[in-house]
């Protein structure tokens, strides 16, 4: 076989590819006997009518294209692979030739990954964040942690104060008519959480259990059910119940009742160091992004559309893998979300133009710098997600090999090893301080 490569656009290339007259015509035989098996031709038995009157009986163009069928994606594939050039897409195929006792001739136009011109990627300098944990911080991780700990009284009587969990029975009207949606028998709901619209739970503080009030409120511009976008609403609310918090008081003794430590200064010494830890993560990430961002922006790179929609669709599939873990559907996530997949699509577009652009970015850097995954680095990860799924490491090693994922994995090691270079030859200024906004 034959093949010649030829950039005719910026991210196109166009193949000329020669296939050998013998191997078309082992092709055109193969593609005989394998039709001969399926076809019935009157007065022969299956499989056994000669080649001759096989052909004059289904023609010679269906086995010529059986044939053509079987020697042009993989002369295409050879083409690519000795060429070097790297597809986005399907290409499409023009046939010059295609004659029995003759060489295969055909064009295949296909767009290719981009050339990527990288700006600076070395030294970049970026800010980091501030890792300090303030007093403020401490005492409303150790509040949170009181609320978690509070104890829940049953009111015989009273009345709803913010914090309170109180159960009702509502009925929304608008224009005097109930709505869908707009009602609820024994609900609970925890005062000053935000559940419901603005204005409804403020409205019902200082009521009693067993009193019934009209709650007049707006339903934002930009709601859900877009009949109710903007719509003043009454809610007539009965209080059935209403249980109280009581809180414990922030002492040594709470210390040794909700952790493994003695004093309450050591229950905050242990918050302090893990939300120091939370802040060092969030700092590292944040200097990553910052650092790729930067990378990215700086590279020139002209993206072909084959790739922009590849990262969309891979987008919107990962955003229904999402949905289906909540059990929602993508058709009912565009219906609550009050869209269309059109512009979803366009919405999303921006993000994978870049995520797209990035992905080169990094890829060109890692075959820059020849960051490569060693073959003990894919072995510690496929030992690692294994032990996570709790599979057994040969039957994983076999399944992902299977199916291909192994160059998932290696694509994981090599980009994370290629954001540890950037990061380690960064310029970081740890001194940085995020002005305060007013």
């Amino acid at each position: 076989m034959k093949a010649n490569a030829e950039r005719i656009e910026k991210n196109t290339v166009l193949l000329e590819i020669e296939v050998e007259a013998e191997q078309f015509d082992q092709a055109i035989d193969k593609a005989y006997r394998k039709m001969v098996q399926k076809v019935n031709v009157p007065g022969f038995r299956k499989g056994k009518t000669p080649r001759p009157i096989f052909e004059r009986f289904i023609g010679k163009e269906a086995i010529m294209e059986e044939a053509m069928e079987a020697v042009v994606p993989e002369a295409y594939y050879q083409a690519v692979a000795e060429t070097g050039i790297e597809p986005v897409e399907q290409p499409k195929v023009d046939v010059v030739q295609a004659e029995a006792g003759k060489p295969v001739v055909f064009k295949a136009t296909v767009q290719v990954k981009p050339e990527v011109v990288l700006g600076q990627y070395k030294e970049v300098e970026v800010n980091k964040p501030s890792t300090e944990v303030s007093e403020e911080e401490v005492t409303q991780s150790l509040e949170k942690l009181q609320q978690r700990h509070a104890q829940l009284l049953t009111l015989e009587e009273g009345t709803i104060e913010k914090g309170d969990i109180a159960t009702l029975d509502f009925l929304g009207k608008v224009d005097g008519v109930p709505f869908k949606g707009g009602e609820g028998s024994d609900y609970t709901l925890e005062i000053g959480s935000g559940s419901f619209i603005e204005g409804f739970e403020d409205q019902l503080i200082g009521v009693s259990i067993g009193e019934t009030k009209d709650l007049n409120v707006t339903f934002p511009e930009k709601y859900q059910a877009e009949e109710l976008a903007g719509k003043d609403a009454v809610f007539t609310v009965t209080v059935k119940g209403i249980k109280h918090k009581e809180l414990a008081d922030l002492d040594d003794e709470f210390a040794k009742d909700v952790s493994e430590f003695d004093t309450l200064e050591e229950l905050k010494t242990d918050i302090k160091n893990k939300l120091k830890d939370a802040a060092e993560d969030r700092a590292k990430s944040q200097v990553r992004q910052d650092i790729v961002s930067k990378i990215v922006d700086s590279a020139e790179v002209d993206m072909p559309a084959p790739m922009v929609d590849t990262q969309l669709s891979d987008m919107i599939h990962n955003l229904e893998g999402r949905l289906s873990s909540q059990g929602i559907t993508l058709e009912n996530y565009l219906k609550f979300a009050n869209t269309t997949m059109e512009d979803l699509k366009e919405k999303m577009q921006p993000d994978a133009v870049w995520t797209a652009k990035m992905n080169l970015v990094m890829e060109t850097i890692a075959k820059a710098e020849d960051i490569k995954a060693t073959d003990e680095e894919i072995k510690e990860e496929t030992e690692k997600i294994a032990k996570y799924y709790n599979k057994d490491l040969d039957e994983f090693q076999k399944m992902i090999e299977n199916q291909g994922q192994i160059d998932f994995i290696i694509d994981q090691i090599v980009r994370e090893k290629t954001l540890q270079f950037l990061a380690d030859s960064a310029k970081i200024n740890e001194d940085f301080i995020e002005p305060k906004t007013e």
